[in-house]
């Protein structure tokens, strides 16, 4: 009789932010795929552990809030904890998570800098010009993890609040430390009316950082809408943020998180990109062709609302609204 294999135990590695643990769904489903009898653990930061925990992919999460390595005890936790996996695959890259990589000299720790003695390459050339998903999927196919259809996270469809439809989701904040990736205030204000008019109410979200923000968004807005803005920012949780933006006909702001969210659960979506960050490397990414968009500027305060409603009317108004 043969002795049982011993069964693999898997760390994959992703601390966040909000729109990079979002564009990992489809890695972390082809790492599933990989190891159907494997157990899985995922290292992450203490704001996504709750959404993870409740997603079909791994047994445990173990929360890593990136303490200083110079507290000994710290490093030394996390060295004990990151020792214990046959397989360590770093989909977070960063420069922390290399100290890691140096600091347990793991033969089998995975990432772009160094794929493992397995792959069939050390290093994967240029690949951090690359958009983060097809970085994701070369990486993953160079340890041999073919990658899997993307499907949609029904398992977070049903939260959140259920509202009327139909109605726009507005995210019009990002960043407090970046504002020049933020369309001025006044022009969300100017949407807002152009959706009412087509009979659309307007949802706007976002995180604790941006509750001002929307409060003076929520204010400005009762002298120019008929129905009150519905203000969410500062108000959901990952789930129902999921949720929320499944039911939505189109979310649309800056560059942030909330729009990958849109993406992943093939929402219609345009995100407005300012010279702060490269849309060839991280514009959200829907299943469905032609429902991500983006409007990319220099500066934001130069994108004219009439532009922006030019280009609804042409995509979604014209081809989008009409499919749905």
């Amino acid at each position: 009789m043969k002795t049982p294999r011993r069964q693999k135990h898997i760390l994959v590695i992703k601390h966040g932010a909000l729109g990079d643990v979002f564009q990992a769904f489809s890695a972390f489903d082809a790492i599933r795929a990989a190891y159907p009898h494997g157990r899985l653990s995922i290292l992450t930061s203490t704001p996504y552990a709750p959404l993870l925990r409740a997603s079909p992919w791994f047994e445990t999460v173990i929360i890593d809030d990136r303490a200083p390595l110079s507290n000994w005890r710290e490093a030394k936790r996390l060295w004990l904890t990151l020792r214990k996996f046959n397989h360590i695959i770093d989909l977070q890259n960063s420069g922390r998570t290399r100290l890691y990589a140096k600091m347990l000299w793991h033969s089998s720790w995975a990432s772009l800098d160094h794929l493992g003695p397995k792959a069939s390459c050390k290093k994967l050339h240029h690949a951090r010009e690359m958009h983060g998903m097809y970085r994701q999927e070369i990486f993953l196919k160079a340890l041999g993890i073919n990658p899997v259809k993307r499907q949609i996270p029904h398992w977070l469809s049903p939260h959140g609040p259920v509202l009327p439809k139909p109605y726009i989701v507005i995210v019009p904040g990002a960043s407090m430390h970046r504002p020049a990736k933020c369309w001025p205030i006044n022009n969300f204000i100017s949407l807002a009316s152009y959706f009412e008019k087509l009979n659309y109410q307007c949802v706007i979200v976002g995180g604790e950082d941006n509750i001002t923000l929307g409060q003076v968004l929520e204010e400005r807005c009762q002298d120019f809408l008929k129905r009150p803005l519905i203000n969410l920012i500062g108000k959901t949780t990952l789930f129902e943020l999921a949720g929320l933006i499944s039911r939505a006909a189109l979310v649309i702001g800056n560059d942030t998180g909330a729009l990958h969210v849109a993406a992943t659960m093939d929402r219609p979506n345009l995100t407005l990109f300012s010279k702060e960050s490269d849309p060839r490397r991280c514009s959200p990414l829907a299943i469905t062709p032609d429902y991500s968009q983006v409007m990319a500027v220099s500066d934001l305060s130069f994108l004219t609302v009439q532009r922006v409603i030019a280009f609804l009317n042409e995509w979604f108004i014209e081809r989008i609204s009409q499919k749905n």
